[in-house]
């Protein structure tokens, strides 16, 4: 299937989308979604012709005949899927199959709290999505666009003024065999009000061998004095590619912590975009990237520090092996009323396989004096006087090199606050290096 035959398709599958929504296609949210399947029809796919696409072509993943819906059945035997989970912690759970809710997979909540469905708070609490729904998303963007037009779908977490949620949340999508190649387009609201805490993990998980393309979009409000942190591990299958949208707005004293493993996949795109809109919020973004052969990810951030007073820090590190790809283009925005910013930008790369690549564009736009802002990147290869060193104490070539990997990965995994899932990932990343370092992680 071509490029335009796809775009045609989603066409026809509005069309048909717009049916069976019966009362609901004359509220002022469907409205958004009429003006975004319109916008989306008039730019098409994203291109190479375009400069924030310039290095990552969709082209070899828009040529499938994906399915936009699935109503099949959704069972899957939990014993097959407990390895996806942080089983080592208790955790509520949204739970999504093929695009559709799982409810005996999931553990949601109302009790001081909404941790639910978006479909769900459409129906109970379109009072809270008609406040924020696309109100944060860049719906300039044709990929945000078409999500926007189909959404219907996803993570619903709205914390109230000063509750905390007694454990973390975990919103996993599976896609099984028996669905084929689908799209599937989640939509996660996020709403944190003044003084509320939660920690979030996304993962997205193929349970099949056929190709599978996710186009999500996630947009949250981080309130007055609340604190999030946000986890996203992707460790899917080579047939499986993602892009992932999300839009954050800070208020005053807010504090966000998010972080992006880049582990596995054929194609990762992750546009993160955080807006200051209040003063003495702070936030911290941080990115591991490891591939081998084939694999691509493309990182791209934007900071807006819109006010004074806040501060940002962002560490993005990339291990590419074999004919892998990297991407990397962050941007930190001060304007000029946001004086005493504290912003610090930093990309760091490794390059293993004669082939692999990385394209890295850090960027400042400073409009304001009073500031501290810095920003670098750097690419190259392991350090030889380093592996020298273990080489000559009796450690072999392979484990002497993955030791300088894990070293560099531990920088951004030692960061998670959450012990069971930082275990975790130092398993993954061991076992993507491919050595067992005989120790307790």
């Amino acid at each position: 299937m071509s490029v335009e035959l796809l775009a045609d398709k989603l066409s026809s599958s509005f069309i048909v989308f717009e049916n069976e929504l019966n009362g609901e296609t004359k509220t002022d949210l469907h409205r958004i979604r009429r003006e975004s399947m319109a916008h989306f029809e008039k730019r098409g796919f994203p291109s190479i012709r375009q400069e924030d696409w310039k290095y990552t072509s969709l082209k070899p993943i828009l040529k499938h005949d994906y399915k936009v819906f699935h109503k099949g059945d959704q069972a899957l035997d939990f014993s097959d899927i407990k390895k996806f989970f942080i089983h080592d912690i208790d955790t509520y759970k949204i739970v999504f199959v093929n695009g559709v809710y799982s409810s005996w997979l999931s553990e949601t909540t109302h009790q001081g709290y909404d941790i639910c469905t978006f479909s769900a708070a459409l129906r109970r609490h379109r009072d809270v999505t008609n406040q924020y729904f696309s109100k944060a998303a860049d719906n300039t963007s044709a990929m945000v666009a078409l999500n926007t037009a189909f959404a219907q779908e996803g993570a619903y977490i709205r914390m109230s003024k000063g509750m905390s949620a007694v454990k973390p949340v975990e919103i996993i999508h599976f896609t099984t065999e028996e669905a084929g190649s689908l799209l599937n387009q989640p939509r996660n609201l996020i709403v944190l009000e003044e003084g509320s805490e939660v920690q979030i993990i996304e993962r997205h998980q193929s349970l099949g061998s056929k190709p599978v393309l996710t186009n999500s979009v996630s947009e949250i409000f981080v309130h007055a004095n609340a604190s999030l942190e946000l986890y996203r591990v992707q460790n899917d299958a080579d047939t499986a590619s993602i892009i992932n949208h999300t839009s954050i707005q800070q208020h005053r004293d807010s504090r966000v912590r998010t972080a992006v493993f880049s582990l596995g996949g054929k194609l990762m795109r992750n546009d993160l975009n955080i807006a200051f809109l209040g003063e003495n919020a702070e936030a911290y973004l941080d990115g591991l990237t490891l591939l081998d052969d084939g694999q691509h990810a493309d990182h791209h951030t934007r900071v807006d520090h819109r006010v004074p007073h806040c501060n940002s820090f962002e560490m993005y590190k990339g291990i590419y092996d074999g004919n892998s790809k990297g991407v990397f283009n962050g941007q930190i925005m001060v304007r000029p009323h946001a004086q005493k910013t504290n912003a610090f930008q930093q990309n760091n790369n490794i390059i293993l396989g004669e082939k692999a690549s990385v394209d890295t564009k850090p960027q400042l736009e400073i409009f304001a004096d009073d500031v501290k802002c810095s920003h670098g990147c750097t690419v190259g290869q392991l350090d030889d006087e380093a592996l020298f060193y273990l080489r000559s104490r009796g450690i072999p070539e392979h484990e002497a090199k993955a030791l300088l990997l894990y070293a560099i990965g531990d920088e951004v995994i030692g960061k998670v606050r959450l012990k069971e899932l930082r275990n975790r990932l130092h398993k993954l990343m061991a076992k993507k290096l491919n050595v067992d370092f005989q120790m307790e992680i």
